[in-house]
């Protein structure tokens, strides 16, 4: 069973002649246990898909079903406790709090389901041990480097044991080195039987995905599956799209001769 399940998911910003159509009209099924990577031009849609799948923002019609759920329409106080205990957020800026220690930001997600300060300390602990960052624990951001910065955050995102990790652009302000730590890092979480969705411009990291999502225009308009180490071929996804777009403009020249 899929655990996120959308039918013609739409977003749609302002009205009128200012209409923008973020997301439009998208079908997708994640099966659990994928790493499926979102690649595209910017201005896709591609962060407003995910902000949507993990709870930040609601689609202007359509549905969407987590684990078998309709979420699309769930209210305030019921989408932010599915946000909680299911998903794990990775950004590219890491948000941080800077006024905390790297223990206090990991332990910070704990404090919503009502834990002791004590009993959420000794988790964070353990969630840094676990990134290799134990050593750090008093260290505030601006004393991490930026990989360091970005394994608090995916502690942080591990730390409510979520089925799910969003993460955008996760190595988008690091160097190779620390890119590949962290990449290798989301592999040892997707062994785990995470599910991982991942926003990224850069082919050489779908290696680690099972799945690859190209969109153009609010729409997913090819979706490949990888094998293992596989990189996407950013050149065939696009020659993929332009044959979609001439195979679709044809079916409509037919329909409106017929």
């Amino acid at each position: 069973m899929a655990i996120i399940d959308l039918k013609k998911l739409s977003k749609v910003y302002g009205f009128g002649d200012a209409t923008t159509i973020a997301v439009d009209e998208i079908d997708l099924s994640v099966e659990k246990g994928e790493f499926v990577a979102i690649m595209g031009p910017s201005g896709s849609g591609k962060s407003t898909l995910l902000h949507i799948i993990g709870l930040l923002d609601r689609p202007s019609t359509g549905q969407y079903k987590l684990d078998n759920r309709n979420v699309s329409r769930f209210r305030s106080g019921k989408r932010a406790k599915a946000r909680r205990d299911k998903i794990g957020f990775v950004f590219q800026n890491f948000n941080l709090l800077a006024n905390m220690t790297a223990l206090e930001n990991v332990a910070l997600p704990l404090a919503y389901k009502g834990k002791g300060t004590l009993r959420r300390l000794n988790q964070a602990s353990v969630m840094l041990a676990k990134v290799g960052l134990q050593a750090r624990e008093y260290y505030y951001p601006h004393q991490l480097s930026g990989g360091q910065a970005q394994r608090v955050a995916i502690a942080r995102a591990l730390i409510n044991s979520p089925s799910i990790i969003i993460a955008d652009e996760p190595t988008g302000n690091l160097d190779s080195a620390s890119s590949k730590v962290i990449m290798e890092l989301l592999k040892e979480i997707h062994k785990g039987g995470n599910t991982i969705l991942m926003v990224t411009h850069n082919p050489e990291l779908t290696a680690y995905a099972s799945r690859v999502l190209y969109m153009h225009d609010g729409k997913i308009v090819v979706d490949q599956a990888l094998k293992k180490n596989e990189k996407a071929d950013i050149d065939e996804l696009q020659k993929a799209h332009q044959e979609q777009e001439k195979a679709n403009a044809k079916k409509k020249k037919g329909a409106n001769n017929a």
